[in-house]
């Protein structure tokens, strides 16, 4: 029902609006009105009133709040710009230095490890008694990386050199 009762509503407004304006023609307003719109403007009918000075100066101070508000929002792009680049050139340098501590890293450990390596095979070359004297002498933690980068046979002769304590400590490391 709501359909029906919009369309009636519609036909009733199209009826009025229709009805006004064949009164107007009728009245001869109408044909006025077609005249006025087609009729070429000449200078005489234009009339523009010279604005209040009041609106002028607060155009103006609008015109120059907005101008300090773009060279503000210049200034504040360009130090970001400034800031960016330097992030960005910061971050560069970083990474540069992060690439070669690697580098110097890598060589660090493969002298460490060239260093054991050589630590580990003098002490695999010396008589199982005196290698055992000197791993008494070490702190446990220490002397069980250096056991168990040595070959088997040599490090069970390292062993049974050491006090039965301290090779109990030693081999549970």
């Amino acid at each position: 029902m709501p359909g029906k009762t919009r369309r009636s509503v519609l036909v009733i407004l199209s009826l009025l609006l229709a009805s006004g304006g064949a009164f107007r023609l009728a009245s001869g307003a109408g044909i006025e009105l077609w005249s006025m719109a087609t009729a070429e403007p000449s200078a005489t009918q234009v009339n523009c009133p010279v604005p209040p000075a009041a609106l002028l100066d607060s155009l103006a101070k609008r015109a120059a709040q907005v101008k300090a508000q773009e060279d503000a929002a210049s200034e504040r792009l360009a130090a970001l710009t400034l800031s960016d680049q330097a992030i960005t050139q910061r971050l560069s340098e970083l990474q540069s230095a992060e690439e070669a501590l690697k580098a110097t890293m890598t060589i660090a450990d493969g002298a460490a490890e060239k260093d054991l390596a050589r630590l580990t095979a003098v002490y695999e070359a010396m008589k199982p008694a005196d290698a055992a004297a000197l791993f008494q002498a070490m702190s446990p933690d220490f002397a069980a990386g250096f056991l168990a980068r040595m070959q088997p046979a040599s490090a069970a002769a390292v062993l049974t050199g050491l006090k039965p304590e301290t090779a109990y400590e030693v081999s549970v490391l």
